[in-house]
């Protein structure tokens, strides 16, 4: 059997191109004005709820539901449990519409990051800024990854030049037009992606029936009978500590991620600056919610697909292939698609891998501009080219940075195949998430914090994780400390990443809070 790479015919490589250009091209015409900082992060606070809103939902979905859900789905001990989590993102979202959107527009700001360095000081902006772009650059990571599997399996190019070709686009985007073109350029990738889930999924139903797919879905496993299209569990965290699809950790620990990723993560709240008032701010949030319906039709697929290859039992390349789940969806896409629809397809998973990309690369020059040069700087009068030039020049350093550490996640995901991306990419912000809602939180409450007690609840919530997750152990082993790495894994407690983000948050919350109380008492003793 001949590679999968050379299924993708040149009439696939004519549409891909064609669509890349139409994009880059179209981003630029609508990228507007760029005469100052507002312009070039904001979009001169002028863009449409409803584009905001779509692009919040491509940003939000990207290549990593696109090949990670379906993967996952088709991996033996998979399911639709995943869509459990959608109940924690709307509750974050509903928090986040009605109770964040109107604290952050009391005035203008850029970030939540400005919110908290104007209620709790200069040294809290830099250590949430801090925070957010640790998190960024792990977390993003992952979909640099996730967009290089795709290309390698579709290309057979070596998974670290894909990774450079990404990073370099992504740059390319964010340097032509600022948060104007991300926005646009996002609506055409979500509109897409939806054209791509459904075309997938009417292929699969079609040759194979719906009916055909549910009994396909009912399998055993080590003699035990299992229903790959379950969506509900309610095994608790005592019976079953790192279990992380479950109903209780998307009650009680999904809202806590979710409200930080879209009301405290830079990446979604620079859109919601982006509309003109609270109203329409609100209305993207909520309406957002809509990715949760993408979800579904991506778990449908996986369904498919894995019905699919009980029917058509793949061999030889392909089989070899398989052993990562998560290449399952991008060759089935360049075998069975007919030529050119397989090519759209593909430019729609790659430029919306990249939509996520270009987000976070504005979101990070933002933020570290703002620090650096400090507010009135950025919106000096006379200044706005050269801030703009100088947050071009961000962009670029921030590409060469996110592109170091999807080179350097390869090498993890090399050596464990059967990684689960989904549960990567969020175990990955688990590290900084808990904190900057803790700090978050601390800057709401009418409850002096001190910003030495909550930098040391965020170094504390910090190693918490590491000891919990695997990357701690990997870079002991990769430095030659095997024993130690032993170690680590050996004494470590079983339990799901996902619960980090509200214990963190309270640890990061209570250090602060005790050490303003602290610090009250000892200035009340000095009197």
């Amino acid at each position: 059997m001949k590679p999968v790479y050379e299924y993708f015919t040149c009439w696939d490589w004519v549409v891909v191109a064609g669509y890349m250009i139409f994009t880059t091209l179209l981003g630029h015409r609508l990228s507007g004005k760029q005469a100052n900082i507002k312009d070039f992060f904001l979009g001169g606070e002028t863009l449409p709820w409803w584009s905001v809103s779509g692009s919040m939902i491509a940003t939000e979905i990207s290549a990593l539901t696109f090949i990670g859900v379906p993967g996952m789905v088709y991996a033996m001990q998979g399911d639709w449990t995943y869509l459990q989590w959608g109940f924690g993102s709307i509750i974050a979202r509903l928090g986040v519409a009605y109770w964040l959107v109107p604290l952050y527009y009391e005035k203008e700001i850029y970030s939540p990051y400005d919110f908290m360095g104007n209620r709790l000081g200069e040294g809290v902006r830099r250590l949430v800024t801090g925070l957010f772009a640790l998190g960024s650059i792990l977390g993003q990571s992952v979909r640099v990854l996730v967009t290089a599997i795709i290309l390698q399996v579709v290309t057979g190019m070596d998974a670290r030049l894909c990774i450079v070709v990404i990073g370099a686009v992504a740059v390319l985007w964010t340097f032509m037009g600022g948060m104007q073109t991300v926005i646009w350029t996002d609506v055409i990738q979500f509109c897409l992606f939806i054209f791509g889930g459904i075309l997938a999924l009417s292929l699969l139903v079609g040759q194979l029936g719906w009916d055909q797919i549910v009994d396909l879905n009912q399998i055993t496993v080590d003699g035990n009978p299992k229903d790959k299209l379950r969506w509900l569990d309610f095994t608790t965290p005592f019976q079953e500590p790192s279990l992380r699809y479950t109903m209780w950790v998307a009650l009680i620990a999904m809202p806590f991620q979710n409200f930080t990723a879209f009301g405290v993560d830079q990446l979604n709240t620079q859109r919601m600056f982006c509309c003109g008032n609270i109203r329409d701010a609100r209305k993207a949030m909520c309406w957002s919610s809509l990715s949760l319906l993408i979800t579904v039709l991506m778990l449908a697929v996986g369904s498919g697909l894995f019905a699919w290859y009980q029917v058509h039992e793949p061999t030889g390349i392909v089989a070899d292939s398989f052993q990562k789940a998560n290449n399952v969806f991008p060759t089935w896409i360049t075998m069975e698609v007919p030529v050119g629809l397989s090519g759209l397809i593909l430019a729609g998973a790659f430029a919306a891998a990249i939509s996520s990309l270009d987000s976070i690369l504005a979101a990070l020059s933002q933020t570290s501009l703002s620090v650096i040069y400090g507010r009135d700087k950025l919106e000096a009068e006379g200044k706005g080219r050269e801030m703009v030039r100088l947050s071009r020049i961000a962009v670029c350093i921030w590409g060469v940075i996110l592109t170091g550490a999807g080179l350097g996640l390869w090498v993890v995901y090399e050596n464990n195949p059967d990684s689960d991306l989904i549960g990567l990419a969020f175990g990955m912000v688990a590290y900084t998430y808990g904190p900057l809602l803790g700090v978050l939180l601390a800057a709401i409450m009418p409850l002096k914090s001190n910003t030495w007690g909550l930098v040391i609840g965020t170094v504390m919530s910090v190693l918490l994780v590491s000891w919990f997750r695997p990357e701690l152990p990997l870079l002991l082993e990769a430095n030659g400390l095997e024993e130690i790495a032993q170690w680590v894994v050996d004494h470590r407690p079983k339990l799901s990443s996902e619960w980090f983000f509200p214990l963190n948050a309270s640890l990061t919350l209570v250090c602060g809070l005790l050490a303003g109380w602290f610090q009250s008492i000892s200035k009340q003793n000095q009197r």
